[in-house]
């Protein structure tokens, strides 16, 4: 593994089982096993490694959308579900518990505190519900949303239902598939019955 991406993994596994402040340069240099200078040779601050982490797991939630092989308007809407779901059950075999969204923790920690990470947090959620939108419109072209169902509206709406979802998984302990059983619910009373 190259030392750049090794030093972005290990930050991403600490970002998600701490927080993105109680992680020091040092703690990220020990657990990626590289010496200081290394690290500042690749980003000049850990908020230019947030960064990085936050287009890692941008860049899989992308992958794992574009891999669903489903086919009708419906179907791609509730794959979304399943998308976030296989992440959360990643994450939940990985460390043992749900340990929330990357983007939302990353967001609730430091929407406050650093406007250029929060900036980068939010085009990346932009970028998410841009790709939701575009789904519930041609559900709504294909006639599958309820009547009086709003295309964009819906894909805010699924967002943040994903994000509560998670969050409260998080906080609960309940498992990620309860995610997916919630998500789809929300999702089924906007589609129409015949969809």
């Amino acid at each position: 593994m190259q030392t750049r991406d090794r030093i972005v993994r290990s930050a991403a596994r600490l970002f998600l089982t701490r927080s993105y402040q109680s992680v020091g340069v040092g703690d990220l240099c020990a657990v990626a096993d590289v010496r200081k200078g290394s690290f500042y040779h690749f980003f000049p601050s850990k908020a230019a490694l947030a960064k990085a982490v936050v287009d890692l797991h941008a860049d899989e939630l992308a992958r794992r959308l574009a891999a669903s092989t489903v086919d009708g308007p419906a179907d791609r809407l509730l794959a979304v579900a399943d998308a976030v779901t296989m992440i959360q059950t990643a994450f939940e075999k990985q460390f043992g518990r749900i340990v929330g969204c990357p983007f939302g923790n990353l967001a609730a920690e430091l929407s406050t505190t650093d406007d250029e990470l929060r900036a980068h947090v939010a085009a990346v959620f932009a970028r998410w519900e841009a790709r939701l939108a575009k789904a519930c419109r041609d559900a709504a072209a294909h006639g599958v949303l309820r009547d009086g169902v709003e295309p964009d509206r819906l894909a805010h709406l699924i967002l943040a239902q994903i994000q509560g979802l998670i969050l409260l998984a998080k906080v609960s302990g309940a498992p990620a598939a309860e995610i997916a059983t919630d998500l789809r619910s929300m999702i089924t009373t906007h589609l129409r019955e015949d969809a």
